[in-house]
């Protein structure tokens, strides 16, 4: 059968079992678009590229399928390298597609022309430069291998215009065998003698914490996670990334470890013994001052990515495989600490000594944006998604919202991408269109992406926004508050410039705003009563509110600072 390349390319994404692509059209990628009319696969015609990136991005989060987004050369290609970036460090399983120049111009500055590959070279887990029509369906297969395989990332195809409609003989490769892929072995078989040695340690623990990243939900071992927490009833932590791989409510669950994690959470692990580390990079946010983090605890580290295995801290047996055979591995083993008794009641005293915590809200407002994220969970109805763009928005959603299942958290964690929320949170209901889907995004954030609202509206995709307006880029002004002596330098953005309210109405979708509790309480109501068409609810929030417990950027996570209702206590 005789196709053309663009018609190879959507046969090829057909194999693969793709339902969406994001994208935007252009003159390089055009001949791909005109197969996609007689295709099955939906396309959402996004009005910004890295749009489609974040939209693809968060189809991945929420299904654990690979998002897909499709655009043109130049700048197509280089507005898509955020998304890409931000793939990349939170392992996010993604395939670009980008129209390049026709072969002949490559290397002329040819209208358009971008190095697409070189520039992402180093923010892919590989890209291909597709050089004849005959290849294109080992490349997409490949892609779509590396991109769900061993540590999942984005991986790039960039398709020549003149590949695009020369024609091919239709073939699909049958299996990783004909990817050529030499060197690619994400499977690795499991070290008994280390499992021995893990679970040795383990059986001479006193004070263990499971430090559980987002490593943990990509594997899908969330099951074989609560089977092995609940057993052995060691505390588990979950970083940023992996909130909802335990249970919110779980009575072993200590919350979110790091710059702004709970105390509990984030003293248990500096005075644990043994730190279990599943899918997890001793980030930076997470560890504090290196040299200073958990400084007696011995070490286990569980990650599928050999690279990250001693790049930070150095483990005591550090395994190589997947969080999942991990665990079954641990269980089968019969891994067991000792009594915990003591550890536990240490671990309770702090946790009723610091609990998460805020002033109560003034009756007229403004609004306290840690009240207005328990108000929409607590009306949430269950299995609620929830997105957020960067900033003060997204740690008090990390600490307030009651996660209780994975992929119920879609957010930019390694990269910290401000105007991710909005696109993520539309990828999301796309690919989850039962649940719903909120965007908690703040005032800042939701200026760099709100244009993708008009996308929401125009494919019927009725996602809900709430914008914790408090006029500033909030985190920024946090920071210069406290560590700039309040020098507030170009971090003021007026809560009225644009009128968000007005604004989404002009987008065709419904505007509400709450200055006050009682307002809160009733746009909410309103809110959730609407499912047709976007929402988007402008809260007045307090601009002076600050993000604790903090750990101040290169401090130890001994000197954590509590919020200062609690700091009369001697820790």
């Amino acid at each position: 059968m005789q196709l053309t390349g663009a018609q190879a390319l959507i046969k090829s994404l057909e194999q693969q079992g793709v339902d969406t692509v994001f994208g935007l059209p252009g003159g390089a990628i055009l001949p791909v678009y005109d197969p996609l009319l007689d295709s099955s696969i939906r396309h959402i015609l996004v009005r910004h590229e890295q749009g489609a990136g974040h939209m693809a991005e968060g189809y991945a989060l929420a299904t654990g399928r690979p998002g897909v987004a499709m655009v043109t050369s130049g700048p197509g290609s280089t507005n898509i390298v955020t998304p890409i970036a931000n793939a990349h460090m939170d392992s996010t399983p993604l395939v670009v597609v980008t129209g390049q120049v026709a072969t002949s111009s490559l290397g002329l500055d040819a209208f358009q022309e971008c190095d697409i590959t070189g520039i992402t070279m180093g923010v892919t887990k590989h890209n291909f430069l597709v050089r004849t029509a005959h290849d294109i369906p080992r490349a997409v297969a490949a892609a779509f291998h590396l991109a769900t395989t061993g540590r999942p990332g984005p991986v790039l195809i960039d398709l020549p215009k003149d590949v695009a409609q020369s024609t091919m003989e239709w073939w699909y490769p049958a299996g990783p065998d004909e990817y050529d892929l030499p060197g690619y072995h994400p499977l690795i078989d499991l070290d008994e003698a280390d499992v021995e040695r893990a679970v040795a340690l383990m059986a001479a623990a006193e004070r263990p914490v499971l430090y559980v990243g987002g490593g943990t939900l990509k594997s899908r071992a969330t099951a074989e996670l609560r089977a092995f927490a609940e057993r052995t009833r060691i505390p588990v932590v979950t970083t940023l990334m992996a909130r909802g791989a335990f249970p919110h409510s779980h009575e072993l669950n200590l919350g979110m470890p790091g710059m702004h994690g709970l105390y509990a959470a984030v003293t248990a692990m500096q005075r644990s013994d043994l730190l279990i580390t599943l899918g997890a990079r001793f980030d930076d946010r997470v560890t504090g001052r290196t040299a200073a983090f958990a400084p007696g605890a011995r070490v286990i580290h569980v990650d599928i990515d050999r690279a990250e295995l001693g790049k930070i801290r150095q483990a005591d047996v550090a395994i190589q495989g997947d969080v999942g055979t991990v665990l079954r591995a641990f269980e089968a083993a019969g891994a067991m600490p000792a009594r915990l008794d003591t550890w536990w009641s240490e671990i309770r005293s702090w946790q009723a000594a610091y609990p998460l915590t805020y002033e109560d809200e003034p009756t007229e407002g403004p609004l306290r944006p840690q009240h207005v994220i328990e108000s929409l969970a607590a009306n949430a109805p269950e299995g609620t998604i929830v997105a957020s763009g960067v900033g003060q928005h997204q740690m008090w959603t990390a600490q307030f919202w009651p996660f209780e299942e994975p992929n119920s958290w879609i957010n930019s964690g390694g990269a910290g991408t401000m105007g991710f929320g909005v696109p993520a949170a539309i990828g999301a209901k796309v690919g989850r269109p039962d649940r719903t889907v909120w965007c908690i995004d703040g005032d800042g954030c939701f200026q760099m992406t709100a244009q993708e609202l008009v996308t929401a509206r125009s494919e019927g995709i009725p996602v809900k926004v709430a914008i914790l307006n408090n006029s500033h880029l909030g985190m920024v002004r946090q920071w210069q508050e406290m560590f700039y002596d309040e020098r507030y330098s170009e971090v003021y953005l007026s809560p009225d410039l644009p009128d968000y309210v007005q604004w989404a109405e002009a987008m065709g979708c419904v505007g509400l705003r709450a200055t006050t509790p009682k307002e809160m309480s009733d746009v909410i109501d309103e809110a959730n009563a609407i499912n047709d068409v976007p929402v988007v609810i402008d809260f007045r929030v307090d601009a002076t509110e600050k993000v604790f417990p903090m750990v101040p950027a290169g401090a130890s996570n001994d000197d954590i600072l509590v919020h200062p209702s609690q700091r009369k206590e001697t820790r």
